[in-house]
């Protein structure tokens, strides 16, 4: 029988189960609810509306057609119309997703996944929902740039061979970054990052770039001649670690909620315990990963003994609050500056290792819903685009299409699917960001050379196929 508490207004110490008899679901949050109530014997009127963020919300039914999207993107040769075909194909699919109210395809677009997963280069507008799966797991990809004044693009790159590091696993001991204990706390405190191995991976991850597209970019100002740095990576492992535990929580949410919904569009519903203390998390994720981007150009800035004249920095693969709207970001450059809490100058926009990086500032519009491209984007996978070469040997081709550029692999070994030819034509990128409004170009980075990871063994995909 359903206590005092509910129905008299006369204080009786509450139990988990009186929260089920009032309609609540199990879950973790219990403890942290029971201990709350008790403490400040909420009865009544008060104790119904403290226990509303814990109720779930109406199941949602998946739409039977897609919602309306803008599409900022045009094919210029077949390769690009089988791109394009496949683009809008898993975008049809993802906008039948019942929590979004809008969507956008940028000119870098090209899928992920199966169909229906977000392609990179698309944005997806929820209603008081967070989809995990439509940032993906690596979160808050981000790129910063420092300008270095006069120091000489070859020292710069010389000094960051010795301070980045690239490829799996994080750093040895005896080669960490000192971590403020403000994060470490904001870590500890947040029960989706207090766990060991989250706390392990952001200690050894912090000041690591990953592999794949990351990358150090070092070029000159086509304003000021001044050399500046570029680097772009995201959250790393601790990052990932975070993803995992987002998709499993959206997975139970989708089972009650909206189980036809496709399991990588499942969402965390805002207005819950669960969709909070996710939400911090994501914050804190990016707090991390903003510092990971700085720990890399101060360690070069101080071997070089420089000064940093200008930094700023933006995140292409995150989820943006406006209100009860949650932009997901899949490889899209936010150019509203609601989006950006810390904003300090415009945004980044790198196409490929041979061009230059772009600064570009923008508004909001009815076309970008507020987003810019993140880069150049691809037509073909790295597998497909790697068989497209097997006529030429890998150093005739890093040759040809590095020409000028001081281009260094970490790993000593070259991956061609991050040559210039993997990716779309960036003259074409341009073209479209100006013709669909998506950004006005203020400064260009020219090319010198850059840092990427290259090929390294990678031991668990072995394992996954046998």
């Amino acid at each position: 029988m359903l206590k005092q508490t509910a129905i008299e207004n006369q204080f009786e110490k509450i139990t988990g189960k009186d929260l089920i008899t009032l309609g609540l679901r199990p879950g973790p949050w219990f403890k942290e609810a029971i201990k709350f109530i008790n403490e400040n014997q909420l009865i009544g009127t008060d104790l119904m509306n403290y226990l509303e963020q814990y109720r779930l919300p109406e199941p949602m039914a998946l739409l039977e057609k897609p919602l309306d999207f803008v599409v900022n993107l045009e094919a210029e040769n077949e390769l690009e119309q089988n791109n394009v075909a496949a683009v809008l194909s898993t975008m049809n699919e993802l906008m039948k997703t019942p929590t979004l109210v809008a969507g956008v395809v940028m000119p870098d677009a090209c899928p992920t996944g199966k169909t229906g997963v977000i392609p990179v280069g698309g944005v997806a507008v929820a209603k008081n929902a967070i989809h995990p799966g439509m940032h993906s797991a690596d979160i808050c990809c981000s790129v910063m740039l420092t300008d270095f004044g006069d120091a000489n693009p070859k020292d710069l790159l010389d000094a960051a061979m010795q301070i980045t590091h690239f490829g799996p696993g994080g750093r040895k001991e005896d080669a960490l970054f000192d971590f403020p204990e403000e994060l470490l706390l904001e870590f500890k405190n947040n029960p989706l990052l207090h766990d060991v191995k989250s706390l392990h991976l952001a200690k050894t991850h912090l000041g690591t770039q990953g592999d794949g597209n990351h990358f150090l970019f070092v070029g000159r100002s086509k304003n000021t001649g001044n050399t500046m740095l570029v680097t772009h990576h995201g959250s790393r492992g601790v990052g990932a670690n975070l993803f995992k535990k987002g998709m499993l929580m959206a997975e139970k949410f989708r089972q009650l909620l909206s189980p036809n919904t496709l399991k990588n569009n499942a969402w965390i519903p805002f207005d819950t315990y669960e969709g909070k203390m996710y939400w911090a998390a994501l914050q804190i994720i990016r707090k991390w990963t903003k510092l990971n981007h700085e720990v890399i150009h101060d360690g070069i800035l101080s071997k070089l003994d420089k000064t940093s004249q200008v930094r700023f920095w933006n995140e292409h693969n995150f989820v943006f609050k406006d209100g009860d709207l949650f932009y997901h970001a899949k490889g899209a450059t936010p150019l509203d500056d609601r989006f950006l809490p810390d904003i300090t100058g415009p945004r980044i926009i790198p196409l490929n290792m041979a061009q230059p990086v772009l600064i570009v500032q923008g508004q909001a519009n009815d076309r970008n819903l507020g987003f810019a491209p993140h880069g150049a984007g691809r037509n073909t996978s790295r597998s497909f685009h790697k068989k497209s070469l097997e006529n030429k040997s890998i150093q005739d081709v890093f040759e040809e299409e590095t020409s000028g550029l001081d281009v260094r692999f970490y790993s000593s070994k070259i991956d061609v699917s991050e040559l210039p030819s993997a990716y779309k034509n960036a003259h074409s990128v341009r073209t479209q960001m100006e013709q669909f409004d998506l950004g006005t170009v203020v400064d260009e980075v020219l090319p010198y050379g850059c840092i990427m990871a290259g090929e390294f063994d990678k031991p668990w995909l072995k394992k996954n196929k046998k």
